[in-house]
């Protein structure tokens, strides 16, 4: 059956989760699920940011909730999964963009404890989201799951360490749980390269320019060129596609 684009990613009807949905990466896909029909429930740490994110995207015309609390709290997991089904009566795709990076630094100096918290916000959160859905929805009704993952996951790299092998391990779960949740479920991931955010300020603010220039296309990335990526992830434009890693990166890696 041939589809229209427009129908093909189209979002009517379903429901999504996106954490660290309040800013960035997180808003700019926010935004666009709910221009494509989608209902949108953004979770977050913050109430504040949480209630800007709302009042940014009720113009859309989506219906829109929120949901506050830690990425890394697996009872936060269940919570907002549940707080969509109360909402919307369904939880059709969970998008796991929360992630943090205290570590700033050599990983063989690093503080263990900002490692662990890296690892519990950026791989036990994104795993369980991903178990919450499948339990309380997906595994009956099927859906899809993206994670935003990074090119830092495939390639080593300076003062990030810990943040890059969260991301590598996220990558393989990204894999593995494709096999596990299909047919039902599909289960992919965006690795971009450096996008113009807040989190990765450090990386940018000092000389954008220079680091812009380590990219073919000459320019950072923006959240908008994750959120049209991951609208096609999430749409049935991609019905055919899972466990794959695909890379948004303004051709970063050929260098």
């Amino acid at each position: 059956m041939t589809l229209e684009p427009s129908s093909l990613l189209s979002l009517e009807g379903k429901t999504a989760l996106i954490t660290g949905g309040s800013k960035g990466i997180g808003l700019a896909i926010a935004d666009a699920f709910a221009r494509a029909g989608a209902s949108v429930c953004i979770s977050a740490r913050k109430a504040e940011g949480l209630q800007s994110a709302a009042e940014t995207l009720r113009p859309t015309g989506a219906s829109i909730t929120t949901f506050q609390g830690s990425a890394g709290d697996a009872l936060v997991a269940d919570g907002a999964v549940e707080h969509c089904l109360t909402a919307f009566g369904s939880c059709d795709i969970v998008v796991n963009n929360a992630a943090t990076n205290p570590q700033f630094g050599p990983l063989v100096e690093a503080q263990m404890t900002k490692v662990e918290k890296v690892f519990e916000v950026n791989v036990l959160g994104a795993l369980n989201f991903c178990q919450a859905a499948w339990r309380l929805w997906q595994r009956e009704h099927g859906g899809v799951i993206l994670n935003i993952v990074s090119i830092g996951g495939m390639r080593v790299g300076p003062m990030i360490g810990a943040y890059n092998i969260s991301k590598a391990a996220l990558i393989h779960m990204t894999k593995q749980l494709a096999l596990e949740m299909a047919p039902s479920v599909r289960v992919n991931a965006i690795a971009p390269a450096l996008v113009r955010t807040d989190m990765a300020r450090a990386l940018w603010e000092a000389n954008e320019a220079g680091a812009a220039m380590g990219h073919p296309l000459k320019r950072l990335g923006t959240p908008d060129d994750i959120a049209s990526a991951s609208l096609f992830l999430c749409s049935e434009a991609s019905s055919w596609v899972t466990g794959e890693v695909l890379v948004v990166d303004g051709g970063r890696t050929l260098n």
